[in-house]
């Protein structure tokens, strides 16, 4: 299995508001960065898209170390989500879960491979991170231009 760090991250001005996700994939000594955007959107939504996208591109199963800034996203895959599925998408208290859709998308695409998660603390001169959250700032611009 191909090794593969992907830093994510996502930003919003706003919540909701404009908003944008960015990728940095590093694997056998190539990068790539992806970067996109809403219009009307929220930073929790911006960061699942971040990892969703970067797990998406991956075109073969790998052996991948994942890293964000998202406690959200970090406890929603290795905890919540277990209990959201076993109650239909309901949380604890019984009421839907805010973005399932983009959780169940995250949940199948991070089943393709080997996923390590790892969070950064956020805006931390952690070089990965200050990437990915340069690209998120490219898509909330790209998409407030038009």
């Amino acid at each position: 299995m191909t090794a593969v760090s992907i830093y994510t991250d996502g930003a919003c001005k706003g919540n909701p508001g404009p908003g944008g996700w960015g990728v940095l994939l590093l694997a056998e000594g190539a990068e790539k960065e992806m970067f996109g955007g809403e219009r009307e959107t929220t930073n929790n939504r911006m960061e699942l898209t971040a990892v969703i996208r970067g797990l998406e591109s991956l075109t073969r199963a790998c052996d991948v170390d994942l890293y964000t800034d998202s406690q959200y996203v970090r406890n929603g895959i290795l905890t919540w989500i277990h209990g959201w599925k076993r109650n239909g998408w309901k949380t604890a208290d019984r009421k839907p879960v805010k973005n399932a859709e983009l959780w169940r998308e995250l949940d199948a695409v991070a089943a393709r491979h080997r996923v390590r998660w790892h969070w950064v603390k956020g805006h931390s001169d952690n070089a990965g991170n200050a990437r990915a959250d340069a690209l998120a700032n490219r898509g909330v611009a790209a998409v407030a231009a038009g």
